[in-house]
This record gives C-alpha cells, sequence and structure tokens, in this order.
C-alpha cells in the first residue's frame, strides 16, 4: 500500500509539475508585475499561490461529486481531460501563448493596469488554470475512499506549489539566469513528457469505454 501511495505521489508531482509550470509562468508574471514594487511582487506571489492551492485542492476534494451530479463517467472525462492536456502540450512545446496555459492579450492588458495581479491573471488561469484543473481531478478521481493516495496527491501539489512560490519570488535572478530562451526550452521539453501522458489518459479513457 505504501508503495502504491508513493508511486502514485511521484507521478502527480511530475504530472503536476508539468501542467503548472512554475518556471513557463515565472516570466509572465515578471511581465505583469513589472509596474509593482518588489514588496508588492512577492506578496502577489505568496497571495496567488495561496488561492490557487485553495481552488486546486477544492476542485480536486469535490471533483468526484461534480462529475456525479452531471453524470459524466471517468471514462469519458478521461478521455476529454488527456485530449485537452494534449493542447496544453502543444502549446508549450511550440512556446505559444493561448488562454489554455496564459492570459490572452487582451487580459494581459487589462491585467497590466490592475494593482493587485495576485487574483487575477496569477491564481486563476496562470497557476490554477484549466490544466491543473483537469489534471488534479484526474489525479485525484478514485481515490477519495483511500486516505492514503489521496494524501500522495495532496502533497504532491503541496511541493509542486511550494517549488512555485520559489520560482516567483526569484523571478528576477532566475529569468536572468535562464533569459526566455531558456525558459522556453525547459517548456518544450516538459511539454514532450505532458503529451505523452495526455495520450496516455485517453488510451486509459478508451480502454474503460471498451471494458464496459
Amino acid at each position: 500500500m505504501w508503495d502504491a501511495a508513493v508511486d502514485v505521489g511521484i507521478n502527480s508531482f511530475l504530472l503536476l509539475l508539468v501542467t503548472i509550470d512554475p518556471i513557463g509562468v515565472t516570466p509572465m508574471f515578471a511581465a505583469l508585475g513589472a509596474h509593482l514594487s518588489e514588496a508588492k511582487r512577492r506578496r502577489a506571489a505568496t497571495h496567488a499561490v495561496l488561492l490557487s492551492a485553495l481552488i486546486l485542492i477544492g476542485f480536486g476534494l469535490a471533483g468526484d461529486y461534480l462529475l456525479r451530479v452531471l453524470g459524466i463517467g471517468m471514462p469519458a472525462f478521461r478521455i476529454a481531460g488527456g485530449s485537452l492536456l494534449f493542447l496544453l502540450a502543444i502549446d508549450m512545446i511550440f512556446a505559444r501563448h493561448s488562454g489554455l496555459r496564459s492570459t490572452t492579450q487582451l487580459e494581459f492588458s487589462e491585467a497590466e493596469q490592475r494593482p493587485d495581479i495576485s487574483v487575477f491573471p496569477l491564481a486563476f488561469p496562470l497557476l490554477a488554470g484549466p490544466g491543473a484543473l483537469t489534471t488534479i481531478l484526474l489525479l485525484t478521481a478514485g481515490h477519495h475512499s483511500e486516505p492514503l493516495m489521496l494524501g500522495s496527491v495532496m502533497v504532491a501539489l503541496t511541493l509542486v506549489l511550494l517549488f512555485t512560490w520559489l520560482s516567483l519570488q526569484m523571478a528576477g535572478p532566475l529569468l536572468r539566469v535562464l533569459g526566455e530562451t531558456g525558459a522556453n526550452v525547459i517548456g518544450r521539453l516538459l511539454g514532450l513528457l505532458l503529451a505523452a501522458l495526455a495520450v496516455q489518459f485517453m488510451v486509459d479513457g478508451v480502454v474503460e469505454v471498451m471494458r464496459s
């Protein structure tokens, strides 16, 4: 049981790390917070990570109930969720900024004028966006009666968000080291991994449908 929980925790950490993409979010955070003082940027990063944690944990815990209410089976959601994550992976591989993993141009322009960017667009949609919400639901599905497995997913989420907070707090030095090109290279590598995981989710969903 413990071995299975460790495996779930490791898989969850890798998948959440790829979908939340702390390194990829950091350049956007730096651009959005360019008009803010250093203290306000640090405070916005902390508030955004805490809020995104509440959103993701809440969605993960209530996701199964929501799917039952809507009459959506897990096989269908695995196929749909895998498809969404595959589109997200394509955006990452080609370093495109679509509404899936970043703000649109109009949203970006609006956010640049905001005195507080922690809620929008940092917490949502940059950190707790469609990809991350889909991922946390896929990871927690079927584990609500297994506290150890569910706990492994939540520990993985906590570690990823902690890494995200550190990346945002060190946005300036991190970008000086990596630059835009370095961040895109990391994003492309993570995108390849996400594409494979997304296909696996879709295959699992199709297999479940065929067995039922």
